[in-house]
């Protein structure tokens, strides 16, 4: 089943107001992406014109932009990547740390893109030394290991699922 809508048709309907409205916050490699995958497989990436030697039958085929954040170009290396990636799991409970950056520090870390990562580095390793604390080793709920995750990493504004 097809989505209704595309990525791809939500940035060409929304895109320019919102370049528009934000063009002082968005870096030039976000611009691009946005432009490759509004282009993606349009007249404007150019294409390929295929004809029936039997029927007459004519087929348009656009290229694709190629553009490694394009889920049109990269579903299919996407989901292959996925499922090698399941094949390395090793059979044992894994817990998946999240946590949202405040709002006032957003603009921040989109300037300063080295030390935002290297802070967000540091602190998935505080909560994983957290979670471990407060975790029980044996194979118990998921739940409970959240819960407890949750209650560890409080204090640190970090929440754990």
């Amino acid at each position: 089943m097809k989505p209704s809508h595309k990525l791809a048709d939500i940035f060409r309907t929304f895109g320019p107001a919102f370049r528009k409205t934000h063009h002082q916050h968005l870096p030039l490699q976000h611009l691009r992406i946005m432009h490759a995958i509004e282009t993606c497989r349009t007249s404007q990436q150019g294409g390929h014109v295929y004809t029936c030697d039997h029927c007459g039958k004519t087929i348009f085929s656009y290229h694709s932009c190629r553009n490694r954040h394009c889920p049109t170009c990269q579903f299919l290396p996407s989901q292959q990547w996925l499922d090698a990636r399941k094949q390395d799991l090793l059979p044992i409970p894994y817990f998946h740390v999240v946590f949202t950056l405040p709002e006032q520090l957003r603009p921040l870390a989109l300037r300063n893109r080295m030390r935002k990562s290297t802070s967000i580095i540091a602190t998935r390793q505080m909560a994983i030394r957290l979670g471990r604390r407060h975790c029980l080793p044996s194979s118990s709920s998921a739940a409970s290991c959240c819960t407890s995750s949750q209650k560890a990493s409080s204090e640190s504004g970090i929440t754990a699922c």
